[in-house]
C-alpha cells in the first residue's frame, strides 16, 4: 500500500512508500485516518525549514478511537528530503490547545529540523516519497511556499 499526495493548485502529485515495520503505531494511525481520502490544509512551515506542514483538523478526528497518543517511532529531529513525518503533540502542550495535534510533514529539501516554538520534538518518519518523485515534490513545495496555503489530498493506493 502506498500514499498518494496531491495538490491541484501547486501541481503536487507524488507517491510515498510506507516504511512498514519501522513506525507501526504511527502508520496504523495514518491508515485508519486515510480509510477515506482526506483533504487537509497545507502551508509552508515557519520553524522547521523546507517543510509543508499539513495539520490534521481536529474535526476530522472527533470521536475517532485511533486518535490517541502516538509513540515516537523511527524518530528524527532532522528529516531528509522526501521524508513524510507524522508529528504528535499532546493536548495543552502547545499554547494550551485543548486538542492533541497531529501533523503530516512533507519534507522536500536539506537542512530541515524538528524545532518548534515549544522546543525540539521528534517526529516519526512513516513514509518516503519515491526517489523519482522527489524533484517534483521540491518544485511543487516551492510553489506552495511562494503562493501560500493550499489544500492537499492524501489517499491510500493499493
Amino acid at each position: 500500500m502506498t500514499l498518494r499526495i496531491q495538490s491541484a493548485a501547486s501541481g503536487l502529485s507524488v507517491v510515498a512508500d510506507f516504511l512498514d515495520g519501522k513506525a507501526p503505531a504511527n502508520i496504523a494511525f495514518l491508515r485508519a485516518y486515510l480509510a477515506v481520502p482526506r483533504v487537509v490544509p497545507g502551508l509552508h512551515a515557519m520553524w522547521t525549514g523546507p517543510e509543508i506542514s499539513c495539520p490534521i483538523p481536529s474535526a476530522h478526528l472527533a470521536g475517532a478511537g485511533y486518535a490517541r497518543a502516538l509513540p515516537p517511532e523511527n524518530a528524527t529531529l532532522h528529516p531528509q528530503p522526501g521524508d513524510i513525518v507524522l508529528a504528535y503533540v499532546p493536548e495543552r502542550m502547545w499554547g494550551g490547545n485543548p486538542d492533541p495535534i497531529f501533523d503530516i510533514g512533507l519534507f522536500y529539501g536539506p537542512g530541515a529540523r524538528m524545532l518548534f516554538p515549544i522546543g525540539w520534538l521528534a517526529g516519526s518518519v512513516v513514509a518516503q516519497v519515491r526517489p523519482q518523485d522527489r524533484a517534483a515534490l521540491a518544485e511543487a513545495c516551492g510553489r506552495i511556499r511562494r503562493a501560500g496555503a493550499c489544500e492537499i489530498t492524501f489517499q491510500l493506493e493499493a
